[in-house]
């Protein structure tokens, strides 16, 4: 899922024994990053390599050599689901577990079997999808082999999808390890589409209801959803969803089917993990054909200005004109990198037309000049940092105008590169990129093979009218971060700054009546500001491992709690990615942990944070679906 001030100041869980592997810093990274691991988690080896390392079977695990640590079978597992160990490790490499136990059950009931199995043997059960996440929200870094959890992998066999709902409210029914490509495959060969979703096309619908995933787009003068959509989160459209859940009367686990009009469903549509949905049930609306514009050739100075300030062409100005608006700024560069899409029903005379989605390839593969640079820097060469946002900057610059990407994923050197005098005349030429298609086709583009990094996230709720002044102060104050760590020869950014906009949810996208929204979305209205309406995404990325970045993380953290106090706008944590961060880790900083997060949700009263975790505990009393990280935050 893909990363994310002039008034913003200058400072910079409860758990059994064996479940409790390195709860006091689960963000830590991995000590020893090189640049065949670097580069082994992108485009060298792909996603396939990456998720199948390390899998070991119970008949190998018996037949250890002797002198080996012994790997114990889980006891009495249930006959009939496959069962191995694996190595488990998240999107950026920073949460890394060694040959835990996974499972890969067919059906739903094959879930209900093993959370009854848990259950009795006193083990815990994850729900693992493609692991694009950055958050300890599945294992905490470190689990030793030896912890009783279970890993259950939903991708191999609970990926059935088929059509649902009626003429009039079409709907689609997925389980929960369905990707999101192929759901919204499905959904364009019906003639349908959603309005925005999350970028990567390898994450599951599960995963995406655990975290609230969304795209970036609010309505532009005029534009009403229309039957279907909704400006807010995916788990926003769900209209019902199965979960595994702890039936009192019977003493067991069983499935149950909830109606998004019940009010315990609003727990269970942003759940974190805390509970298991095998199947949702999704409205869907008519299929939107879409023109998606990229620039290079407006400058920060003038995207990011203060209100008022940016020429016309200010991040609020191009959001007024299409509604959906992405800014992908390189560190230590001059000109972000812009998207803006539009409803677009006839192909524009200028714009290119495509029928597939991931339409960057510079983006999606790792050129030579990108690699060589990357390698640098994870081997002790981070004052290079510069460098490669300029290069980064310039493979897009060169990428989107079309003619130079051979030579980017050629065997072109780095030196070569940065010698050729190309973005003057580029941003001469008015640089941009035109395309035109079906809403998936543009809506997602990223692919497994892209760079990985770490990153941080937040979104803060805001009036429209202030989006320009949110983003003013986040840029302005990160940027005053970085150069206050550049004075002192630090430099703990060497990604980008990526920011969205989204409205806020709406339950009335669902189209059911009486239906409430997500309660743990990072996107649900504050109901003493009723004037906000909009939520702003951002975040910071940069490479595992880099020297500072979890001081430059807590810094920035601590700078937008402070900007954002509620007052004029709100802060939340965006679930998927780092917060929560002292000097050495993310997801560590206990302030935030009990007292930050939950009172963001519990801010202006009405239904929230207390509802959503009492709800949980009452179908899975005893966190058969939970870790310790889970404990400490939910409790």
């Amino acid at each position: 899922m893909a990363p994310d001030a002039p008034d913003a100041p200058d400072a910079p869980g409860a758990s059994d024994a064996p479940d409790a592997a390195d709860d006091r810093a689960p963000g830590r990274g991995p000590a020893g990053l090189t640049r065949r691991r670097l580069l082994a988690g992108s485009a060298a080896l792909g996603s396939a390599a990456w998720l199948l390392r390390g899998i070991i079977t119970p008949d190998d695990a018996e037949a250890a050599p002797a002198g080996t640590p012994a790997l114990p079978v889980p006891p009495a597992f249930p006959a009939g689901i496959e069962l191995y160990r694996q190595t488990y490790e998240n999107w950026a490499g920073e949460i890394h577990a060694d040959q835990l136990w996974t499972c890969t059950p067919h059906t739903p009931e094959d879930v209900v079997t093993l959370a009854n199995w848990a259950h009795a043997q006193g083990w815990r059960l994850r729900a693992q999808g493609h692991r694009h996440t950055w958050a300890p929200l599945t294992v905490a870094n470190g689990t030793p082999a030896a912890t009783a959890v279970l890993l259950v992998d939903t991708t191999r066999h609970l990926t059935a999808i088929s059509a649902a709902g009626t003429a009039a409210a079409p709907a689609v029914r997925a389980q929960a390890g369905t990707d999101m490509e192929t759901l919204l495959a499905h959904l364009a060969g019906r003639g349908l589409g959603v309005t925005h979703c999350p970028a990567p096309g390898d994450i599951t619908l599960g995963g995406v209801l655990a975290i609230g995933g969304h795209g970036t787009a609010v309505p532009t003068a005029g534009e009403s959803s229309g039957p279907g959509h909704g400006f807010g989160s995916i788990s926003n459209l769900v209209t019902q969803l199965t979960a595994v859940v702890w039936d009192q009367g019977a003493g067991r686990y069983v499935l149950r089917t909830f109606d998004r009009a019940e009010a315990d469903t609003a727990a269970f549509l942003v759940n974190l993990g805390r509970s298991f949905v095998t199947e949702a049930v999704l409205r869907a609306g008519a299929d939107r054909n879409m023109r998606c514009l990229s620039r290079i050739d407006v400058p920060a100075s003038e995207l990011f200005a203060a209100p008022g300030g940016g020429n016309g062409r200010s991040l609020a100005d191009f959001l007024e004109q299409s509604g959906r608006v992405e800014a992908i700024w390189f560190a230590f560069t001059e000109f972000p990198w812009l998207k803006s899409w539009s409803v677009a029903p006839e192909r524009p005379f200028s714009s290119r037309a495509v029928s597939q989605p991931y339409n960057y390839p510079f983006s999606d593969n790792i050129p030579t000049p990108v690699a060589d640079l990357a390698g640098r820097l994870v081997s002790g060469s981070w004052a290079l940092a510069p460098t490669f946002g300029q290069l980064q900057y310039l493979i897009a610059a060169i990428g989107l105008t079309g003619d130079l990407t051979d030579v980017l994923l050629s065997g072109t050197l780095l030196e070569d590169l940065l010698s050729l005098d190309v973005v003057t005349h580029l941003l001469a030429g008015g640089l941009r990129s035109d395309l035109w298609g079906p809403s998936r086709t543009l809506l997602q583009y990223v692919r497994p093979t892209t760079l990985r990094m770490a990153a941080n996230g937040y979104a803060v709720l805001a009036r429209r009218a202030d989006v320009q002044w949110v983003v003013n102060q986040v840029t302005s104050g990160y940027q005053r971060l970085l150069t206050q760590y550049q004075a002192r020869g630090q430099f703990p950014v060497n990604g980008a700054v990526e920011i969205r906009v989204t409205g806020l949810e709406d339950p009335a996208a669902s189209g059911v009546p009486g239906a409430r929204p997500p309660l743990l979305s990072a996107i649900r209205a504050r109901p003493d500001h009723p004037e906000w309406d909009v939520a702003v995404w951002f975040d910071v990325l940069t490479l595992p491992g880099t020297p500072g970045m979890y001081q430059f993380g807590r810094d920035l953290e601590q700078l937008l709690l402070a900007a954002f106090d509620g007052t004029r706008a709100a802060l939340r944590v965006e679930w998927s990615k780092g917060w929560a961060y002292t000097a050495d880790a993310a997801w560590a900083d206990p302030d935030v942990l009990d007292r930050v997060i939950p009172d963001s949700y519990r801010a202006g009263g009405g239904p929230g944070w207390d509802e959503a975790v009492a709800v949980l505990d009452r179908y899975d009393p005893d966190r058969v679906f939970g870790n310790p990280f889970l404990d400490r935050l939910l409790r």
